[in-house]
């Protein structure tokens, strides 16, 4: 899903620039999984090492390169399997692919951006965050991301603005340790997805079910709330969105906020790391690409100067 934006594109027909070795691999993967032969092979997903091919009625996902895989990632996909009313099980365990991690996955249909379910994702999050926690499952670490992005930036103005805004988080944050501002204790833990979207969302078994579980693990869930909240903070999320979001997570009893009152309180920080990320992700692609920022990238730089000049990102 692009990063700027709230909606979830077709995945159909992306655009490949794989290596042919790796894509004709995954795609024998896939027929063998389908159980034929001469189904072809459809690219989904070809963006930051990552390649997602479906053929026929499976999807074989090569993860990227420098992910954790191995036993975390199997245990991941133990806990997906035993959920399945929430998350899309998978159709085996890891496989090793030229030195890839490679999974396979039964195909579900894609958000269409024209009806955005945000009652549908904040209710699946909802149960995910009251699931009982698995005992085996592993931590999540995700904000370590955004410490990694900013620091591969190229300077410039833009990078300049979101430097500025990643100093004024706090340093577990940055990578830089510290007790002072250590990040929640164990009684925020809930399992979590860790890199919510809609994007992350397709419907399969006769109903809406997550997917992409490379961060499944115990963490704090405000984190899951993160990125709509982020895009609100931009201004790049309408507010009627983010309303329909919040208060059916809300009414769904979801742990992440509290029942009423102030929700900024938990989502402040997770916010503003994630507006941080997202838009080192946007100067990066547009960087790659020789092009400007378009409006939605440009106003999570925005953002970035706000949160430096006043410690938070504005939410009117």
């Amino acid at each position: 899903m692009p990063p700027t934006s709230p909606r979830a594109p077709s995945r159909a027909g992306a655009p490949s620039c794989a290596d042919p070795d790796l894509l004709a691999r995954l795609a024998e993967i896939g027929t063998a999984a389908y159980g034929g032969s001469g189904t072809g092979a459809e690219v989904l997903y070809d963006r930051h090492g990552v390649l997602v091919v479906r053929v026929g009625d499976v999807v074989v996902k090569a993860h990227q390169a420098d992910r954790e895989g191995g036993p975390p990632l199997a245990r991941r996909m133990r806990v997906a399997d035993g959920l399945p009313e929430l998350l899309l099980p998978s159709l085996g365990p890891p496989l090793e692919v030229a030195g890839r991690t490679v999974t396979v996955w039964p195909y579900g249909d894609p958000v269409s951006p024209g009806d955005l379910p945000w009652e549908d994702g904040a209710r699946l999050l909802a149960d995910l965050h009251n699931v009982p926690l698995p005992e085996d499952v592993p931590p999540w670490g995700r904000p370590t991301r955004a410490a990694r992005l900013v620091a591969e930036l190229e300077d410039g103005p833009a990078a300049r603005e979101i430097r500025r805004a990643f100093a004024t988080l706090p340093g577990w944050i940055r990578g830089e340790g510290g007790t002072e501002d250590a990040p929640p204790g164990e009684a925020r833990r809930t399992l979590v997805h860790g890199d919510w979207h809609l994007g992350q969302m397709v419907r399969a078994g006769g109903g809406w079910r997550l997917i992409d579980i490379e961060d499944l693990g115990a963490g704090d869930p405000a984190w899951d709330l993160a990125r709509p909240a982020a895009l609100y903070s931009a201004g790049v999320l309408t507010p009627d969105d983010w309303s329909r979001f919040l208060g059916a997570y809300r009414a769904f009893q979801g742990p992440a906020v509290p029942a009423d009152g102030d929700p900024w309180e938990v989502l402040d920080l997770p916010a503003r790391t994630l507006v941080i990320q997202i838009a080192a992700t946007c100067v990066k692609s547009a960087r790659r690409a020789d092009r400007p920022l378009d409006g939605p990238e440009q106003a999570l730089v925005d953002t970035c100067s706000r949160i430096s000049s006043a410690g938070s990102p504005s939410r009117t």
